[in-house]
């Protein structure tokens, strides 16, 4: 959506399905979208796309992002979030070497940091999740072709970012729609697994142009977004729970299959060299984040008594 309202002709790709892919179907009526049905993972699919298009600029973004999930499927999750990358890389190198790739790593990148550290760029990976060493890969490999190959090839190393749009199993969205649904009277209980994990929240539209300016610039290089400032998911419910009224101790239920076998107990980004040379600035902060979201989630629960009833 951000391309198309700066005039670009986009091109996304998503998988097959049964259902809709709600996240493209505000651009799919647009004359400038084009919808390509296709596996990021098909070795052959991904290159031909790229010679057909011949784009300007490559967004990866495609990934099973689910850290947790991640754990039950390693290696989907390295086919998908490592491999794909590979077959995307390649497939530039040969048909399109002046397009400018983004990669969209991940603050997981970090792994196990002490509570109170600022991460950067220079901050040493020690990823604890299948989904984190297949994005390291990943990560490595655009540094190998922007060496080796001089390509245009830039990671983004974005810290959580969030909006209404999350899939209602990530924990933003568990506890927005999950307070929603208790204030309605639909549920008893917002279930949840470690509340201590510490993180840095931002918002999803402030992310995205960090990822256009990145690929603005003259030079490729690595950037940490981040807000600098965190917050526990015991913090995040309790907040939304004063938002909706709620006592938190009421509405809060632990279940332990939402345990991690590993975890990433604080996660805090230093965005100092994105804003230093891209003149990125977050707009939202977690808590203004989580309003929005909660009140997205209040009205859908809201429609869903009245249609109930």
């Amino acid at each position: 959506e951000l391309l198309l309202t700066k005039g670009y002709e986009v091109y996304g790709v998503s998988r097959r399905s049964t259902r809709e892919n709600k996240n493209m179907m505000n651009s799919e009526i647009h004359q400038r979208f084009n919808h390509v049905t296709m596996d990021v993972t098909d070795a052959s699919g991904i290159p031909a796309l790229i010679k057909d298009v011949q784009p300007d600029e490559y967004y990866n973004l495609a990934a099973m992002s689910h850290v947790g999930q991640s754990f039950k499927e390693p290696n989907t999750t390295l086919m998908i979030d490592g491999y794909a990358v590979s077959c995307a890389l390649e497939g530039i190198r040969i048909y399109a070497p002046n397009c400018k790739f983004y990669q969209a790593s991940t603050s997981e990148l970090y792994g196990k940091v002490d509570e109170g550290e600022s991460l950067n760029e220079q901050s040493p990976f020690r990823p604890r999740s299948p989904y984190a060493a297949a994005k390291l890969y990943a990560h490595n490999m655009v540094s190998v072709y922007r060496d080796s190959y001089n390509m245009h090839a830039s990671c983004g190393i974005l810290f959580n970012h969030e909006s209404e749009r999350r899939g209602l199993n990530f924990v933003t969205r568990k506890i927005t729609n999950g307070v929603a649904r208790v204030k309605c009277g639909i549920d008893r209980h917002v279930s949840l697994g470690n509340i201590d994990a510490i993180r840095d929240w931002g918002h999803a539209k402030d992310y995205v142009e960090g990822m256009w300016m990145m690929l603005q610039q003259e030079s490729p290089d690595d950037y940490v977004l981040a807000t600098g400032k965190t917050a526990s998911v015991r913090d995040a419910l309790e907040y939304v729970c004063d938002l909706a009224d709620l006592d938190f101790k009421n509405v809060y239920k632990i279940n332990e299959k939402f345990m991690r076998p590993a975890d990433v107990p604080y996660l805090c980004g230093d965005s100092s060299k994105a804003q230093r040379v891209l003149g990125w600035e977050p707009q939202h902060d977690w808590k203004s984040l989580l309003s929005a979201m909660y009140k997205h989630d209040l009205t859908a629960a809201g429609r869903e008594v009245y249609t109930y009833r």
